[in-house]
């Protein structure tokens, strides 16, 4: 599948607002579902400079009802939608203690909550077609959660096993309609601005880090391909098997480095937490955050699992010729 209407929450700034140019770039008509007035307007712009269609849609992907209401319009002006993209979240970098039941709450309601709202506004209009696919962005803290972010590790874990769910329980009904994720790593992503810090130091992202078009690559590639999980990034792929080979060393190494490693002395800049209020009402802050000269703008995890065939294919070729080879020397 190539072309056609994707929704992205969270479209306006990060992976979700890359995933827009992305898909804007690809063919497709793009509605971007964002809470910050000055970013839904430059990503709807984008996205009609690109020559595709566009609308920018204010709504808080915590209310179920409003992206319903959302989705209703997205259908109404730009027509059936083929891919819906959940990707909107809110964060912070604090001690659980730390952290009010209201901080929690919050985070928890967008960043888990959004990705069930989205997969169910899209569900109810896809499934009558049987067709589409929804793509929940998820994190390699789906699988192993780190220190300062447990409302973030704990939402992500969620999304993880509501997505299997949903997904078996499609395939049980036979329905041709998919939901698949995406497992990413440290990004750099106008987040660490505008996430909740109750830390000494400016919050960062975990390294290695990478650029957000990577991870809107790999949106993409699920969307057109049949896949039901990928990797970004070889963090990502030694996090998870290093959580299931060595779990008790990971833990201690995260105790040792992991809050250290999420935090830094330099000036970087803060715009506020986003948490209640989005911080790009007044100013667009883009895809990219401030992490420019250190993150990584390839990845051969990545690289890999897109072309998991024609590496397969080539080793059995490859192992084949070896093989004969050593019948002929044998003769």
């Amino acid at each position: 599948m190539t072309g056609g209407i994707v929704v992205v929450t969270g479209g306006t700034a990060g992976v979700g607002r890359a995933a827009v140019r992305e898909f804007a770039a690809a063919g497709y008509d793009v509605a971007i579902l964002a809470r910050g007035a000055a970013g839904l307007e430059a990503a709807e712009e984008e996205v009609r400079a690109a020559g595709r269609r566009a609308l920018a849609v204010a709504v808080d992907v915590a209310d179920n009802e409003a992206v319903d209401r959302a989705a209703a319009r997205v259908e109404h002006e730009l027509g059936p939608i083929d891919v819906w993209v959940n990707s909107a979240f809110a964060g912070s970098l604090a001690y659980f203690w730390d952290t009010t039941d209201e901080e929690y709450r919050r985070m928890t309601e967008v960043t888990y909550l959004g990705q069930v709202n989205g997969t169910r506004a899209a569900l109810a209009r896809m499934r009558g077609l049987d067709e589409g696919v929804v793509v929940n962005v998820c994190s390699a803290m789906a699988y192993r959660a780190i220190p300062l972010q447990s409302a973030y590790c704990g939402a992500k874990h969620a999304v993880k096993g509501f997505t299997e769910s949903v997904a078996t329980e499609l395939a049980h009904t036979g329905s041709r309609v998919r939901v698949c994720m995406v497992q990413l790593p440290g990004v750099n992503t106008p987040q660490f601005s505008w996430n909740l810090n109750k830390m000494r130091h400016r919050p960062r992202p975990v390294a290695p880090v990478f650029q957000p078009e990577l991870a809107a690559r790999a949106i993409r590639f699920v969307a057109e391909h049949r896949r039901r999980n990928i990797w970004v990034g070889i963090s990502t792929a030694y996090t998870i098997l290093g959580e299931r080979m060595a779990p008790l060393l990971v833990r201690a190494y995260l105790a040792r480095a992991g809050v250290t490693g999420q935090q830094s002395r330099a000036d970087l800049p803060r715009h506020g937490a986003n948490l209640f209020v989005p911080r790009d009402d007044d100013a667009d802050r883009g895809a990219h955050g401030a992490f420019d000269d250190e993150a990584r703008s390839r990845d051969v995890v990545l690289w890999a699992s897109m072309h998991r065939t024609a590496l397969a294919v080539g080793s059995a070729a490859a192992v084949l010729r070896l093989r004969r080879a050593r019948r002929r020397r044998r003769s």
